[in-house]
């Protein structure tokens, strides 16, 4: 008889999920989401890819400046953003959806 309560009782009420396309929820404050860079304020030192622990991030100074992240890789740590000295990366709270 308890398996006919649970039964009805699960019939008639409200789902415990939300459904996600159409519903999602708001990140928590401190949540880390998704690496971001300010390009000009970045003096392309490569601390924070000496510093990222998977090697997600690639600094080149020479012969022209530029800084790539690989998404995959990247683990979301944080420590790229912690050693910045002119704090030109940030992280938002935006997860990353891939193409």
């Amino acid at each position: 008889m308890t398996f006919l309560n649970a039964i009805f009782r699960n019939l008639f009420s409200r789902p415990a999920t939300r459904r996600y396309p159409f519903v999602k929820r708001e990140p928590f404050p401190g949540t880390r989401g998704q690496l971001a860079i300010d390009p000009d304020r970045c003096i392309y030192c490569g601390i924070c890819a000496k510093r990222c622990p998977a090697n997600a991030i690639t600094v080149s100074k020479t012969p022209s400046k530029s800084w790539t992240l690989d998404n995959y890789r990247c683990v979301i740590c944080g420590y790229c953003v912690e050693v910045c000295p002119k704090k030109c990366l940030t992280m938002k709270q935006d997860y990353f959806s891939p193409k």
